[in-house]
């Protein structure tokens, strides 16, 4: 129940109310004196305020307990009530933040209903700001994995520019999180409590791109039976995402600049704009570069898309946050038992951060939650992962060391195998089996990637662009990380 602040100069009119509202279960404040209750509104924290609109022979102080009810935090919803009734009185009412208005003489029912329908939008009201709060932490900064220094400088220039009006483009490889660079700019920005809508331009074939977007008449072409808004008018005050903007026809990139000159957009078969306050964010995995001297993409659009780039690296060229992802997804892994902890040996671990994963982030998800479906006891080894990625398992034999913070599982494994804990499991780290001094896991893979450069050079005869081509990296590349192998 509500807690709610009644005030009224008449003292009957105050008992009858205050005796229905605690009758309901409320707690009541009940005044019959402006000044006093405007001097309690802020000690009651009221989430319901009854007001009379004239107080003490004077109409402006009723309006005045509206505004600074509204004025609280959170303010709490008002209803006006008065035996002077008119359409002017009510607007103004209203405009000062008033929910609803009643006049008198009224029954109690009438007064009674209207205060459940205040305190259930209320509520309502209450329940979407979380929502949307926990809707902002859950695409925070914080949310996205990288530690390595390639993604901390994504991180920083998002922070910088998720807050600015300007169109952004999003360029990386399939797979390396580029929608979700595009919901963390539009979820801390001040378009955040608008709409964020997204589409991948190269799902729908031309016609049905065309009528997404920009929507359409009833009857403008077959089987547009109604009116349909566009996703940028459904985007309106928000942000809209274009996925894959490489993909999209000459003809819509030319009806695409005129929205981003205009921020008009026009329906299909219809004459009418419709003006549309929409942030745009584009992201693509081709060079555009190329698609514009091939003349398959308009120079002067990619000008207006491109007033701030992103750029994210792939995941071969941040290894080092491959074991915070993998633990990542093995803890939030669908399939996973939370009673039993999934786990992950050494080897699998050094595994995963050897691969190149030509499809980045989204390969890895999909190769451990097949892992996670195949593998025995919980544990998760070289032989759970997608054969693509085996043989990139480092040589030798096998590390009979148990490294596990889970009590459950400090007996030794069945294979010789090394146990990579998850973070955040009960217990302790048992010492390890052997003399031999533990490798920094980041010492190991560095090493291990020296390895498979020498071993790709000799394979190339010594030719560095032919290595770098069966590396599928660039030749830049290639020269830095032999220029660290030197150091």
């Amino acid at each position: 129940m509500a807690k709610v602040l009644l005030v009224d100069d008449e003292l009957t009119m105050v008992q009858m109310v205050t005796e229905m509202l605690r009758a309901e279960g409320h707690e009541v404040f009940p005044f019959t004196n402006g000044n006093a209750a405007l001097a309690a509104l802020e000690s009651t924290a009221p989430e319901l305020v009854i007001t009379d609109l004239h107080l003490d022979n004077t109409r402006t102080q009723g309006l005045e307990v509206v505004q600074k009810a509204r004025a609280l935090h959170p303010p709490p919803i008002v209803i006006m009530i008065t035996a002077f009734g008119s359409i002017e009185t009510a607007v103004e009412a209203m405009k000062r933040g008033a929910y609803d208005y009643l006049e008198k003489p009224f029954k109690l029912e009438e007064l009674r209903l209207c205060v459940q329908r205040a305190l259930s939008y209320n509520d309502a009201i209450s329940e979407n700001a979380y929502l949307r709060k926990q809707l902002g932490k859950k695409y925070n900064f914080n949310q996205i994995i990288g530690n390595s220094p390639q993604m901390q400088q994504v991180f920083r220039m998002v922070e910088r520019v998720a807050d600015t009006e300007s169109n952004i483009l999003v360029l990386g490889e399939s797979g390396t999180g580029k929608e979700l660079i595009a919901r963390a700019l539009h979820f801390n920005s001040r378009r955040r409590f608008a709409p964020f809508v997204p589409i991948n331009c190269s799902a729908l074939p031309e016609n049905l791109l065309e009528s997404e977007l920009f929507g359409h008449r009833k009857g403008s072409f077959t089987g547009a039976i109604n009116d349909k808004k566009g996703l940028f008018q459904e985007a309106d005050g928000g942000t809209i995402f274009l996925d894959e903007i490489g993909s999209m026809s000459p003809t819509l990139q030319s009806r695409l600049l005129r929205v981003l000159q205009d921020r008009e957009v026009r329906r299909v078969g219809d004459n009418v704009p419709f003006h549309v306050n929409v942030r745009v964010l584009a992201a693509t995995n081709e060079p555009l570069a190329k698609r514009i001297k091939e003349g398959t993409f308009r120079e002067d659009l990619f000008y207006r898309l491109n007033v701030i780039s992103i750029q994210l690296p792939s995941l071969r060229e941040r290894r080092e946050d491959i074991p915070l992802l993998a633990t990542h997804f093995l803890r939030n892994n669908p399939n996973s038992d939370p009673t039993r902890p999934l786990r992950i040996t050494r080897r699998a671990m050094v595994t995963l951060a050897a691969c190149d994963w030509p499809g980045n982030v989204r390969e890895l998800e999909n190769a451990l939650e097949r892992a996670c479906a195949l593998c025995e006891d919980n544990v998760i080894k070289v032989a759970d992962l997608p054969p693509a990625v085996q043989p990139f398992a480092p040589e030798g034999g096998e590390d009979t060391t148990l490294l596990t913070n889970d009590p459950a599982a400090a007996q030794p494994p069945k294979s010789e195998d090394t146990i990579f804990a998850l973070p955040g499991a009960a217990g302790t780290i048992p010492p390890p089996a052997t003399d031999a001094p533990a490798q920094p896991l980041k010492d190991f893979i560095r090493i291990q990637e020296q390895a498979h450069l020498q071993r790709a050079l000799a394979q190339a005869g010594g030719d560095k662009e032919k290595a770098a081509k069966a590396l599928d990296i660039s030749l830049a590349t290639l020269y830095r990380k032999l220029a660290e192998t030197e150091e």
